[in-house]
């Protein structure tokens, strides 16, 4: 009798998991009944114009039940936008999150032959779900609008953060403790190289902000190191996090360039032979070079004016401090007088030769952080070009003769 009844509660026991296993619902709609959306990664390729340089990225949102598929672009500024230029000046621009038709976000990438790669992510449905309602909620007028940041809050930082949240800080966590030691000046100048102008106002622009060696997470401003750090990153339970990738648009302009080491001995060659210019010009070409110092004077306290401005009334913290200011000193627009009296013949003010000195040994300072490595700034290459020209017109400005 007892065996009976034990058989009895076995088969009971079953049953009831067996009731309890059909009445739980699968994963894929354990909340709500209904599947939950799919959320991927896209990156674009760098373009032509300076400000598409860094690539480009959007989150992904797929319904479903009708496959309709959302981009959510942190990207999009307003040129015509009342007081663009003053809040892009101050650094304090705007940008807005967008959310519109995948397809018709890829037109442009299209037409213009920028390519987009597509990453998957195996987000568990509570996720996929709370992700999209965020996004959906951000993309709202109201919320849009955020304070742009080119390194520290832009389109691939947006993308990084909200992929963060609903991991956990999970993201964050296995990003945080690695780096490849570069900095926002290697990656800015490797953008930036193909267009002269932009990596000149890269190099002189950054001040020691841009030289700290960045953790994987802070380097995930570049939508494609950020995308490269997608296929590396696991979930709790220990499988990837990017399940599967597709190539969207092929890339029809230049791919991301590599970074090329950069050696000294050039900029210090040309900074030397300059100097012995000055030296040999002073006593048989005096008029000219007075005219070629007024030029480069006139250049080197254009440029220390504008950083010094930028420095002391402007939100852009990554031209704060910079030590270029002792190369391309603002004292240097006092230098001009001189040229013009040696110009005309004259002699200059007796304050001259003093001014002259007096930049000739700031420009040597430059020298002294980068020994002390106390915040470093990579600028050792302008001080190998411009300190032996700055001592040089300081040794050997000539005189003008008598009549």
């Amino acid at each position: 009798m007892a065996r009976t009844d034990a058989v009895r509660l076995l088969v009971a026991l079953l049953a009831l998991l067996a009731g309890f296993a059909r009445a739980t619902p699968t994963p894929a709609t354990a909340a709500t009944g209904d599947p939950a959306p799919r959320i991927g990664v896209v990156t674009m390729g760098p373009g032509d114009i300076f400000w598409e340089r860094f690539g480009h990225d959007a989150i992904v949102v797929e319904d479903p039940a009708t496959g309709t598929r959302t981009h959510y672009n942190f990207g999009f500024f307003d040129l015509d936008e009342p007081g663009f230029v003053g809040r892009f000046v101050k650094g304090e621009m705007r940008y807005r999150l967008v959310a519109l038709p995948m397809e018709e976000d890829l037109a442009y990438y299209r037409e213009v032959g920028r390519g987009a790669t597509l990453q998957w992510l195996a987000l568990d449905p509570a996720q996929a779900r709370r992700l999209a309602a965020d996004l959906a909620e951000n993309a709202k007028p109201e919320n849009a609008r955020y304070r742009y940041d080119y390194y520290t809050d832009n389109c691939a930082t947006r993308v990084r953060d909200a992929l963060d949240r609903v991991l956990d800080g999970r993201l964050r966590k296995q990003l945080e403790g690695r780096s490849s030691g570069d900095t926002f000046r290697s990656e800015s100048l490797r953008l930036a190289s193909p267009a002269p102008w932009m990596w000149l106002a890269f190099d002189i622009g950054l001040g020691p902000y841009g030289d700290r060696p960045l953790t994987r997470w802070e380097q995930g401003f570049l939508p494609r190191r950020l995308s490269d750090d997608l296929r590396k990153v696991t979930r709790a339970d220990g499988q990837p996090l990017v399940a599967a990738e597709q190539v969207l648009l092929p890339q029809r302009q230049a791919a991301e360039p590599v970074e090329h080491a950069q050696a000294l001995w050039p900029w210090l060659l040309a900074g030397v032979v300059l100097a012995g210019l000055v030296a040999f010009a002073a006593p048989r070409y005096p008029r000219t070079l007075a005219g070629l110092a007024g030029g480069f004077w006139l250049l080197c306290g254009l440029l220390g004016t504008v950083l010094l401005l930028a420095w002391a009334f402007t939100e852009h913290r990554a031209l704060w401090a910079n030590r270029n200011l002792l190369l391309f000193n603002p004292l240097c627009l006092l230098l001009l007088p001189g040229a013009w009296s040696l110009l005309r013949g004259r002699a200059p003010s007796p304050r001259f030769r003093a001014l002259l000195a007096v930049v000739a040994v700031l420009a040597a300072l430059a020298c002294l952080p980068l020994w002390l490595q106390a915040l470093p700034q990579r600028n050792g290459h302008w001080i190998a070009l411009l300190l032996p020209l700055h001592f040089a017109l300081s040794r050997w400005w000539p005189r003008p003769s008598r009549a």
